[in-house]
């Protein structure tokens, strides 16, 4: 939460008619939110952050250069804020999220050892099937 906390004065809130349950609450209350964000001209994000938000949350930018993120799971207006800053807080949290390095490991001694004398037995095995000449 401590990351959209501090841009929510530039977050644009859309509300709409929400499908799904609710009865006749679902045609006469906007309890669809949509929560729009115009990250790139953000006086909070530095240039890296933005290029970060543009490569990896693509699926969420709209034709604009808007992030954009929906909620309509529960039947209140204002629990559908909520999650939708929960959901903007975590793609964020994705994001700005460094990947681990991979590091190299090498098979250990004894493993290669093991691996070369079960090769050795195979090929014995191996030779002792093959076919004897009568001239031997």
């Amino acid at each position: 939460m401590l990351i959209v906390n501090s841009i929510i004065p530039e977050l644009v809130w859309k509300t709409s008619r929400s499908s799904g349950k609710g009865g006749q609450n679902v045609n006469k209350v906007e309890t669809k939110v949509e929560l729009l964000w115009e990250f790139n001209v953000s006086t909070l994000l530095s240039d890296h952050q933005k290029t970060k938000i543009a490569e990896k949350l693509t699926s969420a930018i709209n034709k604009e250069g808007q992030l954009s993120v929906t909620c309509e799971t529960s039947r209140s207006q204002l629990k559908n804020k909520e999650l939708a800053i929960k959901k903007l807080n975590t793609l964020l949290q994705k994001a700005f999220a460094e990947k681990k390095k991979r590091l190299a490991t090498k098979p250990s001694k004894a493993s290669v050892e093991r691996k070369l004398t079960e090769k050795k037995n195979r090929g014995t095995i191996k030779a002792t099937r093959k076919k004897v000449n009568p001239e031997d």
